[in-house]
């Protein structure tokens, strides 16, 4: 049973990741607005009832995370050494994930950059982790206060938000780990107070 449910799941995400890489190379031929859910679904070889097993909108190709996203994220938490100071293991998870999702990021970028409705619709990346990582932060600190263990996230989260805005796409995923690393680290000493007391 278990395994005919992980291959269900493998075939599922596989079919999220065609549908994701069709409409991908669509919107990078003719533009995000000239493309429709029909021509989407026929280039990954689906029904358009099919896509919307998947996706919602199709602003949802472009932002939805991918299926192992979560994944990524619970697994980079868990690797974190016991002990750990809060801020440390906030910053290493952020720029593993940076690192595993920047290829996305790269073209959701662009995307944003040549389309008016996705550059105003645009979900913030931080939405989908800051709840995860707030719920990892009070069970892993219970001697924190829940104010400051939101508050390091928060902070954490918004130095990962600043450093993708100024980020230029063009650059690669390494500029941006090395941004989002910097911004950590300038946050990090800001918080320097606040740190000292974990």
């Amino acid at each position: 049973m278990a395994r005919a449910q992980g291959l269900r799941e493998q075939k599922k995400a596989a079919t999220w990741r065609s549908i994701n890489a069709a409409a991908t190379r669509l919107f990078l031929d003719r533009g995000y607005e000239a493309v429709s859910i029909e021509e989407i679904a026929a280039a990954a070889g689906v029904s358009p009832s099919t896509f919307f097993n998947y996706f919602t909108t199709k602003e949802a190709v472009v932002f939805d995370p991918d299926p192992g996203d979560a994944t990524t994220i619970s697994g980079l938490l868990a690797a974190r050494p016991p002990g750990e100071a809060m801020w440390t293991s906030l910053s290493e998870v952020l720029i593993g994930y940076v690192v595993a999702v920047g290829p996305r990021a790269v073209i959701q970028k662009r995307l944003k950059s040549v389309s008016p409705t996705l550059a105003a619709c645009g979900r913030a990346l931080g939405d989908r982790i800051r709840e995860g990582l707030e719920t990892w932060g009070a069970e892993r600190h219970p001697g924190m206060s829940r104010l400051e263990s939101s508050l390091l996230v928060n902070l954490a989260v918004t130095a990962l938000l600043t450093a993708y805005e100024a980020w230029d796409p063009d650059t690669g995923v390494a500029a941006l780990t090395a941004t989002v690393r910097d911004c950590l680290d300038r946050t990090g000493k800001g918080a320097a107070p606040l740190l000292e007391t974990e």
